[in-house]
């Protein structure tokens, strides 16, 4: 989205940020990744203890932003709705429904360091998501807005809220400081959509995608 561009997407079951453990000689981890990962961790139980339930639905969402931000939904017409309703789909696809791709559903990467396999492989990936995006309404149904908040010095947030599968995601652009500022503001709006006391004690996907979100 241009110069200084950022996103943040919130997919159903994202758990958080991932540890990556970079293996030095012998495989230990590197003295500065296992710090890394210490506080990582503890800056997660952190948010996890300062999560309550305060739960809004996707549409109480939609007008809170309306009211509060001035958010305008963007037309289903446009080049950017239709790519990332494509996208959007073939990501849930692949995650609730992937026996509607036959054959394509389950993609073994190859062993070794081939080339020509790992190009083929690397196609049939690219059709599994081209086919999955391409699967009608009615067999997969999907409700998908897209919203815009305009700020000023030519900075801009767009929200993307599913209904059917209950996804809320954000992409926005600006300047270093914008950007910061923004993050922040995408935070708040999920900490509005928040979560259930059931939600909490059972660790549901909603949930995780919260943590995941506060944590980021």
């Amino acid at each position: 989205m241009g110069k200084g561009a950022g996103n943040v997407s919130v997919i159903g079951g994202a758990d958080g940020p991932t540890s990556i453990f970079i293996a030095g000689k012998g495989g230990k981890v590197k003295l500065t990744t296992r710090i890394q990962n210490y506080f990582r961790k503890l800056k997660r139980n952190i948010v996890k203890k300062r999560i309550t339930a305060n739960p809004h639905t996707l549409e109480e969402v939609v007008q809170w932003l309306k009211r509060e931000y001035g958010a305008v939904e963007v037309s289903q017409q446009s080049h950017n709705y239709l790519e990332q309703r494509k996208c959007l789909k073939a990501s849930l696809v692949m995650r609730h429904r992937l026996d509607l791709l036959g054959e394509l559903m389950d993609l073994e990467p190859p062993e070794g360091e081939d080339v020509e396999a790992l190009k083929a492989f690397w196609e049939q990936i690219q059709e599994r998501e081209k086919m999955a995006a391409e699967i009608a309404d009615d067999i997969f149904p999907l409700d998908f807005h897209i919203y815009e908040i305009k700020c000023p010095e030519n900075c801009m947030m767009q929200i993307g809220v599913e209904t059917v599968w209950q996804v809320i995601d954000g992409s926005f652009s600006g300047d270093k400081k914008t950007m910061k500022q923004l993050k922040k503001l995408f935070k708040e709006i999920y900490l509005y959509y928040g979560v259930t006391a059931e939600d909490i004690k059972n660790e549901t996907e909603r949930y995780k995608s919260l943590l995941a979100t506060l944590c980021s």
